[in-house]
C-alpha cells in the first residue's frame, strides 16, 4: 500500500490534488481557532456538559463548537439539506424528472436548491443556538443586536465550509463535504488519547477495560468494512440478439445489491429525532421557571415545561435503557425506509425487461420485481439489525468497560471508514489509467 501511495504521489496530477486537499484541511484547522468574540468560556463549558446535542455537533466539527468558533455549526446544515433534497426527489415528480432527465443542467439546479435550503436550515439552527446561549448567559452582551451578529457569523461559517467542500470536490480527490466531516472527526481523537493518558497517570483508568475497548473497536472497524463493501450479486442473463445479419450471443452479468444501502443516513436520522426534542426542551431550564409536579398516586408527573425537560433528561439520557431501545428501533425503521428509497426495485425490473435481460429461472416483469424485493428484504434486515447494534454500541461499551475518556461513535466510525474507502477507490481509479496497481486487492 505504501508503494502504491508513493507511486500515486509521483504522478503530477494526483500529487497536485492531494496537496490541495491537505491545504484545505489546514485552512479548516485554522478556522477552528477563529472564535466568536464576547463569550464567557466558563459558562459555555457548563452548557456543553449539559447538552448531548451540542457534543454531537462538536464531534463532527472537529472541536470548533467547543471553542465556539465561527464554524461551530460545521457542515451539518448542508448534510441535512442534501438528505432532504434526496428524499424530495422521490416524493415530488418534478424533482424526480429533473434528476433523471435533466442531465447536467438538472443536477446544477438541484445543487442550487440544496444551497438555498442549507441557508434556511443554517439560519434556523444558528438562531436557536444563539438565543439559547444568550439565555444561559454565555454571551457577555445579551442584546438582540449581538444575537443577530452571532447568527450571521455562524451561518457564514457554514457557507464557507460548503464552499470549501465544493472546491475540494472539483480540485482535489474525493467528495469534499465528506472529507471535511472526516477531518473534523479525526481531529477529535488526539484529544481523547490525551485524556486517556492523563487518566492513566492518575490511576483513574481501567487498563483491562481499555484493552478490551481497543479490541472491540478494531473488530467493529473490520465489520464496518465488510458491511460497506458487501454485495449480494443477482445473476442476470442477456438474451441473444439479432442485429442485421449478425447474431450476438447472450452475456452473463449480475445486479450488485449493496448489503448496507442506507449507509450512515439511518443513524443520523435516528439521532436527530432523539436529540433535537431533548435539546429544545433543555432550553426551558434557562427560562427561570421553577419546575412543578402533581402527584398521581405514588408517581410525580411534571406539570410545566421545565419539570418535563428535567424528567426527560433524567430518564431519557443517552446511557439509559429507554433511550438505547428507542435508538435501536428508530435505526432499524429508517434503514428499511431509506433502503426502499435508494433501491427502486420496479425500475430495475423494468430496465431488465426493456433490455431483453432476465434472471435465470425467474420470469420477466412482476415475478422479477417480487424476487428482487425478497432478496432486498433479507439483506436489509441483516443491515438494519447490524446498524441498530452499532448505534447503541458506544453507550454499552462506556457502561460495561468503564472507559469514559474515549468516545467510539457509531456515526463517526461509519463516516471515517466509508470516506477512507471511497477516497482510496478514487485514487485507485486514477492510478488504473496509468497502469498502477490499486490499493484495494481484489
Amino acid at each position: 500500500m505504501l508503494d502504491n501511495l508513493r507511486a500515486a504521489l509521483l504522478v503530477p496530477d494526483i500529487r497536485k490534488r492531494v496537496g490541495f486537499v491537505l491545504a484545505a484541511f489546514a485552512l479548516f484547522v485554522f478556522m477552528i481557532h477563529v472564535q466568536l468574540p464576547g463569550v464567557d468560556q466558563a459558562k459555555w463549558a457548563n452548557l456543553l456538559r449539559e447538552g448531548t446535542f451540542y457534543n454531537f455537533l462538536g464531534f463532527l466539527s472537529g472541536g470548533a463548537l467547543q471553542k465556539l468558533s465561527i464554524i461551530a455549526m460545521g457542515i451539518t446544515p448542508y448534510i441535512n439539506a442534501s438528505i432532504i433534497m434526496q428524499l424530495m426527489t422521490v416524493v415530488l415528480p418534478q424533482l424526480e424528472e429533473l434528476a433523471k432527465k435533466g442531465g447536467e443542467e438538472g443536477r446544477k439546479r438541484i445543487s442550487q436548491y440544496t444551497r438555498w435550503l442549507t441557508i434556511v436550515l443554517a439560519v434556523v439552527q444558528a438562531t436557536t443556538m444563539s438565543i439559547n446561549m444568550s439565555r444561559a448567559g454565555v454571551f457577555y452582551d445579551s442584546s438582540w443586536q449581538f444575537i443577530v451578529y452571532a447568527v450571521i457569523a455562524f451561518v457564514s461559517g457554514t457557507l464557507f465550509l460548503m464552499w470549501l467542500g465544493e472546491q475540494i470536490t472539483d480540485k482535489g480527490i474525493g467528495n469534499g463535504v465528506s472529507l471535511i466531516i472526516f477531518i473534523g472527526i479525526v481531529l477529535r481523537y488526539p484529544t481523547y488519547v490525551a485524556q486517556t493518558v492523563q487518566a492513566g497517570q492518575k490511576d483513574g483508568l481501567n487498563v483491562l477495560g481499555l484493552v478490551l475497548f481497543i479490541a472491540i473497536a478494531l473488530f467493529t472497524i473490520v465489520s464496518i468494512i465488510f458491511m460497506y463493501q458487501g454485495q449480494r450479486r443477482i445473476p442476470v442473463q442477456q438474451a441473444r440478439r439479432v442485429v442485421g445479419r449478425k447474431m450476438f450471443a447472450g452475456r452473463s452479468s449480475y445486479i450488485p445489491l449493496r448489503l448496507n444501502n442506507a449507509g450512515v443516513i439511518s443513524i443520523i436520522f435516528a439521532i436527530s429525532i432523539l436529540l433535537l426534542p431533548q435539546q429544545a426542551l433543555s432550553w426551558f431550564q434557562h427560562s427561570g421557571i421553577t419546575p412543578s409536579y402533581f402527584h398521581l398516586g405514588f408517581i410525580e408527573v411534571p406539570s410545566n415545561s421545565t419539570a418535563f425537560s428535567l424528567w426527560l433528561q433524567t430518564y431519557f439520557s443517552p446511557n439509559s435503557l429507554l433511550y438505547n431501545l428507542a435508538y435501536f428501533v428508530l435505526v432499524v425503521m429508517f434503514t428499511f425506509f431509506y433502503s426502499s428509497i435508494v433501491v427502486n426495485v420496479k425500475d430495475i425490473a423494468d430496465n431488465l425487461k426493456k433490455s431483453g435481460s432476465f434472471i435465470p429461472g425467474i420470469r420477466p416483469g412482476q415475478p422479477t420485481e417480487e424476487y428482487i424485493k425478497r432478496i432486498l428484504l433479507r439483506i436489509t434486515t441483516v443491515a438494519a439489525i447490524y446498524l441498530g447494534l452499532l448505534a447503541i454500541l458506544p453507550s454499552l461499551l462506556q457502561r460495561g468497560l468503564g472507559v469514559t475518556t474515549f468516545y467510539l461513535g457509531s456515526t463517526s466510525l461509519l463516516i471515517v471508514v466509508g470516506v477512507a474507502l471511497d477516497t482510496m477507490t478514487q485514487i485507485e481509479a486514477r492510478l488504473a489509467m496509468r497502469d498502477y496497481k490499486g490499493f484495494i486487492k481484489r
